[in-house]
This record gives C-alpha cells, sequence and structure tokens, in this order.
C-alpha cells in the first residue's frame, strides 16, 4: 500500500534531525519535511492559509483555537520548543526598576501580545512576583527588527489590553536603547543589553530562578506543540500515533548524540556540566513528551489565557490532544 504523503513544517532542531535525515520514518507516511529557521513564519502560513498537513504550532494560539472552538487543527502532545523565560526580560537599569513590582505603569515592549512566551512571562510576573500586569503599557513590534513580529492571524482578545502598535519606524531594541521604552520582553533580548550599560536582565540570576522555580511548580514552559489538519486526522486516525512514536524516536536519537561527550556535537564549551545538570534537574530527560509528564505546564498555561483575556474560561487539558498509542 502507498504511504500518505503529508507535508510538515518545522524548524530543523537536534530532536527534528532524525525526521529530517529519514532515520526515522512515521509509519505509513512520507513526510515532505520543510524546515524554516523562523516558527513564526510557520504559525502565519498554517493560521493563515493552512498551507501545511502537520506543522510546529504555538501552544498557545492552538488552546485559543480550540476553547473558542475555531480551530481547524487537532494537536498531539510532542514539543518542539520549550523555555523558561525568566531571562528575557530586559530593563533600563537607570530607571529606578529594582524589582518586579517596580514593572506597573511602565512602558514595556513585547514583540506580540499573544505569543506563548509573552503569556508565559506575565504570568510568572503575575503569579510569582505578584505584578498587576493589566498596569503596564505594553509597546508591540519587532524586537531587534523594524516593523511588526510576522504577519500573524490571530483571535481578538476577550478584553481590551494596554497595547501600543511601535509605529516610530525603530526596533524595541532601539527604544530601549534611546530610553523610549522602560523594558522588553518575549523571545529574544534586544541587541542593546549588548553595547548599552543601562540596558541589562531584570533576573541575572534568572537559571538560579527558573531551577527553583520549576523545583516549586513542576513548571517548564512549553512554546510550541504538533498541529494536524482536522480534516487529514479525520480521514486518517492513524497519523497522530505513527507522528507521535517517529517524533519520540527521533528526540531519543538527539539525547543520546547529546551525551556522547567524546566529541561535542554543540558549541557549548561546558556541555558535560549541562548535562550533569540536566539529570539533577530533569532525571536524564530535559524535553518530555505526552501529557502526564507536562500536565502542569499545560494547566498553568490555561490558567494564564484565562488571566489575560485569551480565552473566557478554563479548557482541560485531557481534551487537547488526540489519542495516540506509542
Amino acid at each position: 500500500m502507498a504511504k500518505l504523503k503529508l507535508s510538515f513544517a518545522s524548524a530543523l532542531y537536534d530532536r527534528m534531525q532524525a525526521i529530517y535525515t529519514g532515520e526515522v520514518e512515521p509509519d505509513g507516511i512520507e513526510l515532505n519535511f520543510m524546515h524554516f529557521d523562523e516558527p513564526r513564519v510557520i504559525f502565519d502560513r498554517m493560521s493563515g492559509g493552512l498551507e501545511f498537513d502537520v506543522s510546529e504550532y504555538s501552544s498557545s494560539e492552538f488552546i485559543q483555537r480550540f476553547a473558542n472552538r475555531e480551530c481547524p487543527f487537532v494537536a498531539i502532545p510532542i514539543f518542539p520548543s520549550r523555555a523558561f523565560r525568566t531571562g528575557f526580560i530586559a530593563i533600563r537599569t537607570d530607571r529606578g526598576i529594582n524589582s518586579p513590582k517596580d514593572l506597573e505603569g511602565r512602558r514595556i515592549g513585547v514583540p506580540l501580545y499573544t505569543i506563548t512566551a509573552a503569556i508565559f512571562i506575565r504570568g510568572y510576573l503575575q503569579h510569582e512576583c505578584g505584578v498587576d500586569v493589566k498596569n503596564i503599557q505594553w509597546v508591540q513590534g519587532a524586537v531587534n527588527t523594524v516593523g511588526s513580529h510576522g504577519s500573524p492571524t490571530i483571535l481578538p482578545l476577550l478584553k481590551p489590553a494596554n497595547i501600543e502598535i511601535n509605529n516610530s519606524g525603530k526596533s524595541l531594541s532601539e527604544l530601549i536603547d534611546e530610553g523610549s521604552i522602560d523594558g522588553t520582553i518575549g523571545t529574544s533580548l534586544p541587541e542593546s543589553i549588548r553595547t548599552n550599560p543601562n540596558v541589562d536582565r531584570l533576573f541575572p540570576n534568572y537559571v538560579e530562578l527558573e531551577k527553583e522555580y520549576y523545583k516549586n511548580t513542576g513548571v517548564y514552559p512549553i512554546m510550541h506543540l504538533i498541529a494536524i489538519k482536522k480534516d487529514i486526522y479525520e480521514r486518517y486516525p492513524f497519523v497522530a500515533t505513527s507522528l507521535y512514536n517517529a517524533f519520540v524516536e527521533s528526540k531519543k536519537i538527539a539525547l543520546k548524540k547529546m551525551y556522547n561527550l567524546r566529541a561535542l556535537k554543540y558549541m557549548t564549551p561546558w556541555l558535560s556540566r549541562d548535562i550533569d545538570e540536566i539529570y539533577d534537574v530533569f532525571n536524564g530527560d530535559p524535553w518530555p513528551y505526552g501529557l502526564e509528564p507536562n500536565r502542569k505546564t499545560l494547566e498553568a498555561l490555561v490558567t494564564y489565557l484565562v488571566d489575560q483575556d485569551l480565552i473566557a474560561n478554563p479548557v482541560s487539558v485531557d481534551d487537547l490532544f488526540v489519542p495516540t498509542y506509542g
């Protein structure tokens, strides 16, 4: 029987390499892997035009669409991208911002108010630091380039937020450099943090904070999941399990290669120390797939989406993913 041909769009992460090279092939599927350096492009093309059969996709955008019953996709609990974001809060150090609470009443840049990274950062500031994030003026625009952060097709907020579009003709990095804004949050730090002594992280000790946060909460922020066009899944439900198992196997291969320290696979000088830390903090698997190991993280994201007026009511994380049989 001929294999089902599907297009797949993702960034080319180490955990996707074995899929890309063909070392791992999903059962019954011939996958046309199209890789992009910037996932935002994938999201925009998927949301705006359903251009791919399967893709890496924003976890917050998926849940927002799912909760509002405007979702042409189903999802499987494979998470290509995840990151703690405490270290991605930059501030002007000459503005009296000495604690998270000092962000209230300030003008803070954000690439896109609804991106998952910004949602997790605001959730952290609200729930862990007691910040009234609705008492912040958000200035929306690309961090290190002029203009917008992609060309998103997103659902509207349920309530208005303090969002000002950056139409200055300057990037957020330039704005914080000149002092027109007091800080930035997002997926990137402003480039001016390397050149301006008055631009720095809000939390210089972010690694220690994030370890403690994970220890206390079990939350390791998930940025992206895998989305499948709903009509394809309904016609060929086997694709969910086939893809899930292939992605799991590909990640296992990536971990095995990373743990081989005879010749370093990555330009990380202290990779051996980092691997020791992975075992200490994550028991050897820093990138768990599946629902149960990620339940607390997903429930936190749902909470933040309600708090920040992207969805009206919590949704059960058990309902977010179609069945897979690993």
